[in-house]
Formats: structure tokens, sequence, C-alpha cells
């Protein structure tokens, strides 16, 4: 998709005799904090480009004319680094985001700005949603790739399978986040899809913050690895590594009001299922190891 011809034989072969009524893209190229400092260029390349491609391809496919739908999945990274807590939609453009995320993070907002521009300009209709972290069953348990929680699944679950003594954990853990459980990120998507038509950006997320350091002894304690009276030998810190943006957390006030959503699966319930999908499943040939 980031090349120009892709995304024609995108549009002309995906439903052949058909015409697309709403594109949904959520293809990225993204990854945890070791990921972005490795490959910015390529994170800002790919995403953009994919933006870039796929919109124009739309427009070109007469998305305006019959009241078709692009919707563009962003990101909580394009945020600015010390947005005030909790993130709202009217504060994405009061500062620059966090370094080490900040070209994959601008990138997805400029699609948010294409979309704006062509419904200014060619009354096509776009939708931006801007998830926290996800996380689930299926996702990326890549150590190369993956994003903190089933980075820490899978650390815990063969640190186990080893009997080693400690896990070691970047930065110092002071860090906070927010996670939305992946099917309640498909049904904020799916809603979003039907009843927006102009990209007004909406958070989807939970508006529960918690500290790496309180998720990392949660999932050492879900998983079995440590309990309450080991987890403080059993952990530790490698404080040399980047905690990366301080805060994370998002007002979902918007996606309340104008869409009638709200996340549904708790956190430890949503962590639970989680950790039982990657311990049936991590030796399958088609997860993402």
């Amino acid at each position: 998709l980031t090349e120009k011809s892709s995304r024609e034989r995108l549009y002309a072969s995906a439903f052949p005799g058909q015409k697309v009524d709403l594109m949904i893209h959520l293809a990225a190229e993204v990854g945890g904090i070791g990921a972005n400092r490795e490959n910015p260029g390529r994170y800002f390349y790919a995403n953009m480009a994919m933006a870039l491609h796929l919109i124009e391809q739309a427009r070109i496919d007469g998305f305006a004319d019959r009241g078709a739908k692009f919707l563009q999945v962003g990101t909580i990274c394009a945020y600015p680094n010390l947005t005030p807590i909790p993130f709202k939609e009217e504060n994405l453009w009061n500062g620059y985001p966090e370094v080490t995320n900040a070209p994959y993070g601008i990138a997805k907002k400029a699609a948010w700005q294409m979309l704006d521009a062509y419904k200014l300009q060619y009354d096509m209709n776009g939708v931006y949603v801007l998830p926290v972290n996800l996380y689930g069953p299926r996702d990326n348990f890549n150590l190369h790739s993956s994003h903190v929680i089933p980075a820490l699944i899978r650390k815990c679950v063969e640190a186990m399978d080893r009997g080693d003594e400690f896990l070691e954990v970047w930065g110092t853990g002071s860090a906070s986040r927010e996670f939305l459980f992946v099917e309640d990120a498909a049904e904020g998507i799916l809603t979003a899809a039907e009843k927006m038509d102009d990209p007004t950006p909406m958070n989807l997320g939970t508006n529960f913050e918690i500290t790496i350091k309180d998720l990392v002894h949660m999932i050492a304690k879900l998983t079995g690895f440590a309990d309450e009276s080991t987890i403080e030998r059993k952990i530790r810190w490698d404080s040399t590594k980047p905690d990366g943006q301080p805060r994370r957390c998002l007002d979902v006030t918007r996606a309340k009001e104008l869409m009638g959503w709200q996340a549904k699966v708790g956190f430890e319930e949503g962590l639970k299922r989680t950790i039982e999908w990657f311990r049936a499943h991590r030796n399958d040939p088609d997860a993402r190891m």
C-alpha cells in the first residue's frame, strides 16, 4: 500500500464489479519504543504514503459522488508530549509529539488533515478516530516490534518456562498509559463509520490510566511469574532505557456524546483473555511471534 500501483489494484480488484461504500484504513507500520527509535524514517514514509495513496484513490474512485466514507484510524501518538490529562481532541495541535513516536504520530495526524482538506474541497466523507494502545487476542507478540502488553506477557510466560529468577523491564515504571481491548476498539470504529461523516477527531479509550510499574506487576501476577511476596525482587528496572511519553489518558466525552460509544471490557478481564490466548496459540504457525 506504500506504492501507487498497489492502491489502484486494491480498489480495482478487492470487490470486482462493485463500488466501495466504506474504506476503513487500519494498515500501519508500527511498533513499541525500541522499534520507533530504530525506524523513524521508515515509519514516517510508510504511514504517510499509505494515507496519501488510499485517500487520493478514494477521491478518484468517486467517493464524494456516491456519499461513500473513508475512515482513517489515527493514533494517540499524535498528541503533544505534555498534553494536559486527559487528552482532549482540541489539544492535538498544541505542541510537538513525544520525540520517540513523533514521525509515526505526525504521519497519522497528517492523514486527518488530508481528510479534512478533501471534505472542504471535494465534499468527500472522511472519519478519523484516535484509539489508545490496543491489546487483546491475536496481538503482535514479536519482541522486536510489539507494544508493551504483548511484550510483557510473552516475557513473563517465557521467563517461567526457563525458570528465570527475575525479569528486566525498560525504564523506571513511572510513565502511565491507557489501553483499549481490541473488541471495544472494533466496536468503536464501526460505530464511527456508521454515525460520522466528517473527520472530527474522535478519541477511543477507557479513561483508565495505569502506571507501567503497576501494569508490569499486574501481568507478572496474572501470568503466575510472581506473586505479592516476590514481585519486588523478580522485577528489575533498567533506568538507562527510555520511559517514553510521561502520561497518556484520553477524554472520551466526544465519543459518548456524538456516537453513544463507550468501552465495555474491564482491564483485568481483557488481560486475562489475552494471556489465555497467548498460552493457547503461541506455537501456531500464523501467530505473530
